[in-house]
């Protein structure tokens, strides 16, 4: 159900969208178009391969581990663990998410997976490495890190609460 709302929402942000580049820019709407067009071409073959890796990672994942280190009795090591693998996830969202959808199916809590997102969204190493560091600085980073480093944690503790 909440899948439906949200592509609802979607659909009608985008036609209100459209309705006012249709009455405000009418003349720049060819190069609206041709914007979107690029940009559905550039992200299509991301999704399926994002798709087509979340199916095959799904058979893969050995359900007896990710029950065992992800699942209902892994409590805060399960998290801990989530938040480590996130960390070190390299890649967007095509490939985070569909390693968490794939650890669902295999038996990972709803905790371990909110835990697991968050530190790829927080911490990402790669992320951290090649463009905070480099544009932000030493100091920011350490500072940051620092600051967000119980939240991966402290999401996955509340997951199951909220839900």
């Amino acid at each position: 159900m909440n899948i439906l709302i949200g592509t609802i929402l979607i659909w009608a942000g985008a036609a209100w969208a459209l309705a006012r580049v249709n009455r405000d820019h009418r003349s720049e709407l060819r190069t609206i178009w041709q914007i979107s067009l690029d940009t559905f071409l550039f992200m299509l073959p991301r999704l399926l391969l994002g798709m087509l890796s979340a199916g095959f990672l799904a058979l893969l994942l050995p359900e007896d581990y990710v029950q065992r280190f992800l699942g209902e009795s892994s409590g805060l090591a399960g998290l801990l663990i989530a938040s480590l693998f996130g960390a070190l996830t390299p890649g967007g969202p095509f490939v985070a998410f569909a390693i968490g959808a794939s650890a669902i199916k295999a038996g990972a809590t709803l905790g371990a997976i909110t835990a697991y997102v968050t530190a790829w969204c927080i911490y990402s190493i790669l992320r951290i490495i090649s463009y905070e560091l480099p544009m932000l600085g030493a100091a920011f980073t350490r500072t940051r890190l620092l600051v967000s480093l119980p939240v991966p944690i402290l999401l996955g503790l509340l997951a199951p609460v909220v839900m």
